[in-house]
């Protein structure tokens, strides 16, 4: 457990403090993700009061080691701690609350498995409630920044989360490009231009008065081109028309979605092993087109895939398919898995699908034939192949 103890001073400031710890230890976390307050604590001999919270577990590391590349993710993991923290306020927002102030210090992640965690939940109230927390400079929504509005609610949330993500996939922020450059004295009046006044998306498509500056801003221009083109779209969203309308922000669930997407798109470079990343409306526009590691320049062999419904999930080595893929009503259920890509032990060149669910598949095979896939069993994997995995039908492609 850690125990937050206040300075006088921000009891004194804050005077709603109590009463909001007091209604998140009642009601309880939103989920598992958030170190919530457990319980209110004081001590008759010590000014003030605190709260008992659990303790982050060492292997959760600060985004800031990613911005400094103290850790050195998978994109695998980038995408999944981008599920993990959409849904974590996902959850949060379904209850009627704001967090008021998304940004570096308030979220950490396992660069293993992607796991996060969401702390300072003393921030959180709920939604369009005064507050004296504006949050955080550079996360900071653009009506925050102008003084238009004076708390924090879902939809600066929303935006605030948006810049998080485009922070971590990209390591760097969305509004920081050739302006930014031009700023000698990063003081108020130019960073209430950046962020409030005049923010410009630094790809925004209609304007390009702001766009990275090859040297400075290599981060950015280095990883926009690496991402696929659904997810450059939904942040070009994000920071430009959701940049100037807080109605149209991009939702929790729309990230939850995207994040699942982009960890589905993953296959490896066969030449030098790099995650790459399946970007099927690229390919559609140029259907001729090869691809290429983004690392090595070297080209890249698709793997086979499995379209199910409308997600198509790459199969790679070590591709697992989760209750999410195969049920529709379980979104983003990462437990156990329900299938895996296996590799025959005496033919290496022979790969299948293993059934790791508790139910029979039904596979039809391209010349019309069915067959029973029972649990623990193997799916050799063919062009034409479809399978009914009960609620959902995939079938294989390349």
């Amino acid at each position: 457990m850690a125990l937050k103890w206040y300075y006088p001073h921000i009891l004194q400031d804050d005077v709603t403090l109590r009463e909001r710890l007091s209604t998140a230890v009642k009601r309880g976390a939103p989920n598992d993700r958030f170190l919530w307050p457990l319980a209110l604590a004081s001590d008759p001999n010590v000014p003030g009061f605190g709260y008992v919270m659990p303790l982050r577990e060492p292997q959760f590391k600060s985004i800031v080691d990613l911005m400094r590349r103290r850790v050195e993710p998978s994109f695998r993991a980038l995408a999944t701690a981008g599920f993990e923290l959409s849904n974590a306020f996902l959850d949060l927002h379904a209850r009627g609350w704001c967090y008021r102030d998304i940004n570096f210090g308030n979220v950490f992640f396992n660069p293993i498995s992607g796991g996060i965690r969401v702390c300072d939940n003393d921030n959180v109230d709920v939604n369009g409630t005064a507050s004296i927390i504006g949050g955080t400079m550079r996360f900071m929504a653009p009506e925050i920044v102008r003084g238009e509005v004076q708390s924090p609610n879902r939809e600066t949330d929303l935006f605030s989360l948006s810049v998080l993500l485009f922070y971590m996939l990209m390591i760097h922020h969305p509004l920081e490009g050739e302006r930014e450059a031009r700023i000698h004295a990063l003081d108020s009046a130019a960073m209430t231009r950046l962020y409030g006044t005049e923010p410009v998306f630094i790809f925004d498509p209609q304007d390009e008065s702001n766009r990275p500056v090859p040297g400075v801003h290599d981060n950015a221009l280095d990883f926009w081109s690496v991402y696929p083109q659904f997810l450059r779209d939904i942040f070009t969203k994000a920071f430009t028309t959701a940049l100037r309308d807080s109605k149209a922000r991009i939702y929790e669930g729309e990230w939850v979605s995207a994040m699942v997407r982009l960890r589905d798109t993953i296959m490896y470079c066969g030449s030098c092993g790099v995650e790459n990343f399946y970007d099927l409306e690229t390919l559609k526009a140029a259907p001729n087109s090869s691809v290429h590691c983004w690392a090595c320049k070297q080209p890249v062999t698709v793997p086979p895939r499995i379209r199910i419904g409308s997600a198509v999930v790459m199969l790679n080595h070590d591709t697992m398919l989760f209750p999410h893929h195969v049920d529709g009503e379980r979104k983003g259920e990462f437990s156990q898995p329900v299938a895996k890509v296996t590799q025959h032990p005496s033919d290496p060149g022979l790969w299948g699908l293993q059934n790791l669910s508790n139910t029979s598949w039904t596979a039809t095979m391209p010349d019309g034939q069915t067959r029973e896939v029972e649990p623990g069993r193997n799916l050799r994997l063919g062009v034409g192949v479809k399978v009914n995995f009960g609620r959902a039908q995939g079938e294989i492609r390349l």
